[in-house]
């Protein structure tokens, strides 16, 4: 009897675990299977999302924040990332064609353009299909496609990224006071179109709709550029290029009360640049103002600003000497065509005019005659 129920007890045992190896198996099919239902083309899961999604911090673990609008000009060198291959290549595309293929697919939400007052809530999310029929884009339905879940097909030819020409991008520098670190960090980005007026005017700018960065992002992180005409290997991805900072994009608004540009504030351009500049380097310096600095790096500044003002020193000495050497250059030039014109003057006066000398007419007395004139008065 004891053979018996050990014997049942181990085959209940074995039966258990067993069915738990099979449940767990099952539980792992399943989620592989809804995790290749989720994939898009550009191969973002929904674990990489989750991943790539950045919390927001709120306020009371923020000591000091503040909002900068930048204008991206895709003709610079060091944007020219973002706009080239403004056509497909090996598998490579631009910024605009990533972020309207995501919204043709409605994995990606629009929000209007409100010009200073951007909100990013369901209120002021824009349909796909407005802001196609706006900006004049050639599109049809997609298989599948319903009021709920509308997705459309836009041809490549059709996809205007050649007259995107400038983004606008939000800046959001942050000091944490749990890490005390400042970060900057991209909230949003919004292409601008450039169309051409009628008549051959001017091309107008069309800023058509931001998209959250964090929702972008892991579409970003799948698709590799290159940034270097020095290295034609792509280094690094879309999402690298915006968190290492290597656009330049020039401040053309703060976040303020008046909700007016730089412009507005500084009609002048050259105030308008001294402004800029200033905000930029305020940006720069906050962090370092923060903390006392120790011996050492008071040490490196006092040798800084000594080599800064010797070499100010010298310049300002090199250049005193060449205008001292330009004026005694100048000063030697105007003597010496003074002279040389003296010397011609001279020369002309003190030449005496050649006289031909009068010959003396020969003597026709002969000195024998004058001899027997002698002998005759001895």
């Amino acid at each position: 009897m004891k053979k018996l129920l050990l014997t049942a007890i181990v085959m209940l045992i074995s039966a258990a675990a067993f069915a738990q190896q099979s449940s767990s198996s099952s539980v792992v099919r399943r989620r592989g299977a809804d995790e290749r239902d989720t994939k898009n083309p550009a191969g973002v899961t929904q674990r990489m999302q989750a991943h790539y999604e950045d919390e927001p911090m709120s306020d009371a673990e923020l000591q000091w924040m503040r909002v900068m609008y930048r204008q991206l000009d895709l003709t610079k060198d060091a944007n020219a990332a973002l706009y080239y291959p403004d056509e497909p290549i090996e598998g490579q595309d631009n910024l605009f064609r990533i972020i309207l293929r995501n919204m043709a697919d409605n994995k990606l939400s629009a929000y209007e353009y409100l010009d200073g007052r951007e909100v990013f809530s369901d209120a002021y999310k824009v349909k796909m299909r407005d802001v196609l029929d706006r900006f004049q884009i050639l599109y049809t339905d997609a298989k599948g496609s319903t009021e709920k879940n509308p997705r459309f097909v836009i041809e490549e030819a059709d996809v205007p990224a050649s007259e995107v020409l400038t983004y606008y991008i939000i800046e959001r520098w942050e000091f944490d006071k749990r890490s005390n670190r400042m970060r900057t960090r991209i909230e949003a980005v919004c292409p601008v179109l450039h169309r051409a007026g009628d008549f051959g005017a001017e091309a107008v700018k069309y800023p058509m709709f931001w998209v959250k960065y964090d929702e972008l992002r892991p579409y970003l992180s799948t698709q590799n550029i290159f940034t270097n005409d020095d290295n034609n290997l792509a280094t690094c991805t879309y999402d690298d290029y915006f968190q290492l900072g290597l656009y330049d994009g020039e401040i053309y608004k703060t976040r303020n009360l008046k909700n007016k540009s730089l412009m507005q504030l500084h009609p002048d351009p050259e105030e308008l640049a001294h402004a800029q500049d200033s905000i930029q380097k305020r940006l720069d310096s906050y962090e370092d103002k923060l903390w006392v600095p120790s011996l050492e790096e008071l040490a490196a500044r006092r040798e800084a600003a000594e080599k800064a003002e010797l070499a100010a020193a010298a310049a300002a000495e090199g250049e005193e000497v060449s205008e001292e050497s330009e004026t005694k250059s100048t000063v030697r030039s105007a003597r010496a065509s003074r002279s040389k014109r003296g010397s011609s003057a001279t020369k002309a006066k003190s030449k005496p005019a050649k006289v031909k000398k009068a010959k003396a007419p020969k003597s026709t007395t002969r000195s024998s005659a004058a001899r027997s004139v002698r002998n005759r008065k001895r």
